[in-house]
């Protein structure tokens, strides 16, 4: 007999989902930054039904991926800015 695991609560998701994008920004190529956005609310839409604590579990576990990999991208950051930093600086990561 298991017990189940109460189902996350709103601010759960709503903090991972802006956990992920927070990370996102730290990106320093815009390519990068870019797409981690965009497939973060895509990926937050298309699993909008899903409650269920393994999916919070594994969105946390994608949350750790994506900021170790900030850091090592920070670390073999371009020189030059893009060239959508340059026209569009409120897109730079601060």
């Amino acid at each position: 007999m298991s017990v189940a695991s109460p189902s996350p609560s709103a601010a759960e998701i709503l903090s991972l989902f802006r956990s992920l994008l927070r990370v996102a920004r730290q990106f320093l190529d815009y390519n990068i930054r870019e797409y981690t956005k965009r497939r973060t609310i895509d990926a937050f839409r298309q699993n909008a039904a899903l409650s269920d604590p393994p999916s919070i579990s594994h969105g946390n576990s994608q949350l750790q991926v994506a900021k170790r990999q900030a850091v090592v991208y920070s670390l073999y950051a371009p020189q030059l800015p893009s060239v959508m930093d340059i026209h569009n600086p409120q897109h730079r990561p601060s």
